[in-house]
């Protein structure tokens, strides 16, 4: 195993500046996904559980996504929340049972509510409910790419180490192009956003400014 002295923070820039690998690239349809950017992780003045890395996070996603409903993509939305007993939670929601605890998020709580500056469009957007970690994991969202017939998928949201992560990983896995802009995705602690930056671009994912996103869904090269 190589060793090292550097940071994760350090380790993120020197494989931003040189890239090991080719990118993925982005496809010729995309569909946002917007990974469980709901109050219990986003509303850092009323929560314990939320927290911030680009402060703009929201505001960039909420611009993804005017620009994907634009192009008649799909735009989802997840957010985790369990019944009154949480026995819909699995061996995940058991590690812990206190007021904070992920188990303890319920269905209709403030804790599940979608943040309320996000640009969530009801009407046209799809919001699931997911259990476990990937958006992927008993849920819709294959039926909905699948049907939509896009080949890349763009996921902002949180955790970078958590739900980020294992929905980059089960995308690639079913053959989608990953790409994740670096300003939408959020950690609690600098050590696991910044290492599994590092881990997405190495293996699972294109990770790149949102603004390469922004201009991917407003220039001509995607199919309408």
């Amino acid at each position: 195993m190589e060793t090292s002295d550097l940071t994760p923070r350090q380790y993120w820039a020197q494989v931003k500046a040189s890239p090991a690998r080719a990118r993925f690239g982005f496809g010729s349809k995309a569909a946002l996904i917007n990974i469980d950017l709901q109050r219990a992780y986003t509303d850092t003045a009323r929560f314990r559980t939320a927290y911030e890395t680009d402060p703009r996070q929201l505001e960039y996603i909420n611009q993804l996504a005017g620009l994907t409903r634009a192009r008649g993509w799909p735009v989802i939305w997840t957010y985790v929340a369990y019944l009154p007993d949480a026995s819909d939670a699995g061996v995940w929601g058991t590690r812990t049972n206190t007021e904070d605890s992920l188990q303890n998020i319920r269905e209709g709580s403030e804790r599940a509510e979608l943040d309320p500056r996000l640009d969530v469009d009801r009407q046209r957007d799809a919001v699931f409910n997911k259990r476990m970690a990937s958006v992927f994991h008993e849920t819709p969202v294959g039926s909905v790419l699948n049907w939509h017939r896009v080949d890349t998928v763009i996921l902002t949201g949180g955790s970078t180490s958590g739900c980020v992560r294992a929905s980059a990983v089960d995308a690639l896995s079913r053959s989608f192009r990953v790409i994740v802009p670096e300003e939408c995705v959020a950690d609690r602690h600098e050590i696991p956003h910044f290492a599994s930056l590092c881990d997405l671009m190495l293996k699972y994912a294109d990770v790149v400014p949102w603004l390469a996103v922004r201009d991917y869904l407003e220039g001509p090269g995607a199919a309408r």
